[in-house]
């Protein structure tokens, strides 16, 4: 796990974003990144939800099921992917028995 602190990326909403398993996260949110397990875990979650789909399958994705919701004001949300980190972020354990496409019965 690689964790770059920038200014520039993720946009200003975001505390972090993950890149082929490497973190960006914006400087002002350094402490909250860190502090936070919870926050590096949902990172590594969504590391391997993009490892199991190929890193290219994974954003792929990602962008279809944005757009398939793009006019909710949820669209994020609705993420199968962010369904699962969510739900999960907190479990430190969880990556540890999560079964490979977990993120499908979100």
């Amino acid at each position: 796990m690689k964790i770059i602190y920038n200014t520039i990326i993720p946009c200003r909403s975001f505390i972090a974003i993950n890149f082929f398993g490497v973190f960006f996260v914006r400087k002002e949110n350094k402490d909250t990144f860190t502090k936070d397990a919870s926050n590096i875990n949902h990172e590594m979650i969504h590391t391997a939800q993009m490892k199991e789909l190929f890193y290219i399958g994974f954003y792929l994705l990602y962008l279809f099921f944005l757009c398939v919701n793009i006019f909710s004001k949820s669209a994020y949300m609705a993420v199968k992917f962010e369904k699962e980190a969510y739900a999960n972020e907190n479990n430190s354990d969880y990556l540890k028995y999560r079964k490979h496409f977990s993120w499908i019965k979100y």
